[in-house]
């Protein structure tokens, strides 16, 4: 169900702060549209973190609503309280997703052990599929492959997506694991060697502004067209790299708010990009032969 490439979705607001619905269901069918394979609303790139409960609720219900059964729905819900997870995965799950995204807990930096018993926990309050989300540099805390080889016992935890950026790392759990376990790049730049190691495919930030090429470049991968998936890796690089100048997801809506496809506001903590970020950011989208026309 979540092999292919997903989106890792932004949640757009409105000048005033609030969440755009309307923008939200543009960019649900703009990417349906586009062929991308799933949606992963409220994720951290959604800037799950600065949502409030209702918000995290209504953003989800509305990519359900606007995805019709047409794509699956894997839905963010993770943290560092395992209680509250709980009760968010149980809501989200009258709502209809068809999975849960779960990234590891943070600041409070737990022991293999701990994450363990954490998503053990998470699993099974739920009838629904768990992906782990494993992504140390932001967390502080790596899911070492002999845990993951441990919650992959578990029924309904059915994959990982792998954001650690050690591919040494990655090679191991691709190795060791069954190919029934789904392993998803985390990392957009990584995509192709991580499919060539075994993995299934990607949850991306790039597929916010390139659903369709990225897409191509996901299956072009799974087929085995490696020529081609590099020939769409060498026109975008320079957009998966930029999209982390600065701390994801600043760049990345700055570069959709100069496509004309949301306003440029973030929740605080998270900011606007540097000037010298923005002129950085608009030489790739022209590069690229993106639109980069919207003044913001």
């Amino acid at each position: 169900m979540f092999t292919g490439c997903g989106t890792a979705l932004v949640t757009p607001f409105r000048a005033d702060g609030s969440l755009d619905e309307p923008a939200l269901r543009a960019l649900v069918n703009r990417q349906i549209d586009a062929g991308i394979d799933f949606l992963c609303p409220c994720g951290t790139t959604g800037e799950s973190p600065a949502l409030a409960h209702e918000e995290h609720l209504a953003i989800v219900r509305i990519t359900v609503e606007e995805a019709r059964g047409r794509v699956p729905v894997l839905a963010g819900a993770g943290g560092y309280n395992t209680q509250e997870v709980i009760a968010l995965i149980a809501e989200l799950e009258e709502l209809g997703v068809q999975g849960i995204l779960s990234v590891t807990p943070y600041y409070n930096k737990p022991t293999q052990e701990g994450l363990y018993q954490h998503y053990r926990a998470i699993a099974s309050s739920t009838r629904l599929p768990v992906i782990v989300y494993s992504v140390q540099p932001r967390t502080a805390v790596n899911v070492e492959p002999a845990t993951l080889m441990r919650l992959a016992e578990i029924p309904n935890i059915i994959g990982v997506k792998e954001a650690s950026g050690n591919i040494g790392q990655i090679a191991s759990i691709c190795a060791r694991l069954s190919e029934s376990f789904l392993v998803l790049s985390g990392d957009d730049a990584i995509t192709i060697p991580l499919i060539a190691l075994g993995g299934r495919g990607v949850i991306s930030v790039v597929a916010n502004e390139i659903p369709a090429e990225f897409a191509e470049l996901t299956h072009a991968a799974l087929s085995g067209d490696y020529q081609r998936a590099r020939q769409i890796q060498r026109k975008y690089q320079p957009l998966m790299e930029v999209n982390f100048i600065e701390t994801s997801p600043g760049p990345v809506k700055f570069a959709m708010a100069r496509m004309g496809l949301l306003e440029p506001v973030w929740r605080l903590p998270m900011v606007a990009p540097s000037p010298i970020s923005q002129e950085k950011i608009e030489h790739v989208l022209e590069a690229a032969g993106l639109p980069c026309g919207v003044r913001v």
